[in-house]
């Protein structure tokens, strides 16, 4: 990229996290991304380059040999004109959601990441001049909690995702509790995978988006503006699902074409197209735990036709949802469990201050700290260090918990289509795509006290509002004692 001739013109807003924003070009198939920072707390250039340095080296060095190869973009590091960067700054001001603007974009560095947009990402190289689809799924927690520091037998029934979206709708975040449940995805049973991806895509909050060229055309822009209309989606597919329009419209039609992007999102999911060094780590046993949620509107439907039994197929070892569950099964204690060793490190770092950065909390996350992520030994011997590998992998373990994945789809004729590509073929038509993964930045060190806090709240919550009122038990022993307050955690 020549950034000598930037014009901030031809880039235009793409979204925005907590830490970060993206702008994408309007014809090539990039990204770049700025850091932002609250009002009058700008880092210097230094410091912005030492936070972008570490986060392509934690997808390089770290993520990378979790995921594979071709799953993970770390991109690469940039220094743009200031110029560009002030005007690019103001051309996208007045796009920005209100709820992102306490926060303002980095204008005083000049430097970006540069990254593929992955929801416009090339397929073949035929597929050049083609519509492109994009699926973006944000999966969420795919087990349920084995550890023995668990203290509420509730979470070892309902997951952490079910029980959280009761929560979510009490403080105004939802307008109502969404039928998706991770366990029924990570399953690898294709009829409880198809119900998961219909759940997502009757109520996609901010878990599920669809973008054509790189435009959202179904899913939420931010966390309240959602286009979830289920006939303007299937006009959006029928080019591509069925090209030769010889489908009527109707609800019918509109069925056909979501049942047709289900079964090619779950042949997507399911399938191995990368291999890495992960692949052979000696693995947390998935077999651990339940695996079904007893929360599942999918289980709940079983049970109500008298079935008691769950199928549980299993991932193929090779795709990227089998690969995602093993780093989120990093987390084998349960926040419970890890935040007596998290404050064994605080201790330690309040004594020898000087040694955070020999304990590489901050980075640099090179070939050495992913190394010590491979120690999935339980046994605390009472050291720093045992305690220091629990907390590096549970970091490890919320971030594959809130990663996305992107299925790019494009159209390709039978003589187009190598064996070295994934083909998945429906009733009309035959693609070809590409898996990526993405949002892999390290959660921070410091929010393992807010995840504490977080654990509590939303199972306090579940079991005075939710589980109290289909057990009359538990109801009359809550009328009892209105006022009380659950404390789960040993402190």
């Amino acid at each position: 990229m020549e950034v000598e001739k930037m014009d901030e013109n031809e880039w235009k807003y793409h979204g925005e996290g907590n830490q970060s924003l993206v702008v994408s070009h309007c014809q090539r198939c990039v990204v770049l991304r700025f850091l932002k920072s609250p009002p009058n707390q700008n880092k210097t250039p230094e410091e912005i380059l030492h936070h972008l340095q570490n986060i392509v080296d934690f997808g390089k060095h770290v993520m990378k040999q979790f995921f594979g190869e071709n799953y993970v973009h770390h991109g690469e590091i940039i220094q743009l004109p200031l110029d560009f960067v002030r005007q690019l700054c103001l051309k996208i001001q007045p796009e920005r959601p209100e709820c992102r603007c306490d926060k303002d974009m980095d204008t005083l560095s000049g430097y970006a990441m540069c990254l593929p947009n992955l929801t416009r990402l090339q397929t073949f190289r035929f597929a050049e001049h083609r519509p492109i689809l994009c699926i973006e799924i944000k999966p969420k927690c795919g087990f349920i909690p084995f550890s023995s520091h668990v203290s509420q037998e509730i979470k070892h029934k309902v997951c952490r995702y079910c029980m959280h979206q009761h929560l979510k709708v009490a403080n105004g975040k939802w307008k109502r509790p969404s039928k998706y449940c991770p366990l029924d995805l990570f399953s690898g049973n294709k009829q409880r995978m198809h119900f998961a991806l219909k759940s997502l895509l009757q109520e996609a909050q901010n878990n599920l988006k669809i973008f054509k060229n790189g435009e959202l055309i179904y899913g939420c822009k931010d966390d309240q503006d959602c286009v979830s209309d289920w006939n303007e989606l299937a006009r959006h597919l029928k080019p591509f699902f069925f090209p030769c329009n010889g489908l009527v419209s109707g609800p019918h039609c509109t069925r056909t074409i979501v049942k047709e992007l289900i079964h090619v999102i779950t042949t997507a999911l399911l399938s191995s197209t990368d291999t890495c060094r992960a692949g052979d780590m000696k693995t947390v046993p998935i077999s651990q735990g339940r695996s079904y949620c007893e929360a599942s509107a999918f289980n709940k439907e079983l049970v109500r036709n008298g079935k008691h039994k769950l199928e549980s197929s299993g991932l193929p070892r090779g795709c990227l949802l089998y690969k995602t569950l093993q780093a989120q099964m990093l987390d084998m204690l349960d926040i419970e469990g890890l935040y007596p060793l998290y404050s064994r490190v605080e201790q330690y770092l309040e004594e020898f201050p000087e040694e955070r950065s020999t304990l590489q909390i901050d980075g640099p996350y090179n070939e050495a700290f992913y190394e010590k992520l491979l120690d999935l030994s339980l046994e605390d011997d009472g050291t720093v260090a045992f305690a220091l590998t629990k907390v590096q992998q549970y970091r490890i373990a919320m971030t594959a918990k809130d990663c996305s994945i992107m299925i790019a789809l494009s159209t390709c004729l039978q003589d187009e289509c190598s064996e070295q590509r994934p083909v998945v073929l429906t009733s009309k038509s035959r693609f070809t795509f590409s898996v990526s993964v993405l949002d892999l930045d390290l959660k921070p060190y410091e929010s393992i006290p807010h995840q504490y806090k977080l654990d509590g709240e939303i199972v306090n919550y579940y079991l005075k509002n939710v589980q109290a009122k289909d057990d009359p038990v538990m109801s009359n022993l809550f009328k009892e004692n209105e006022d009380c307050t659950l404390v789960l955690h040993k402190v």
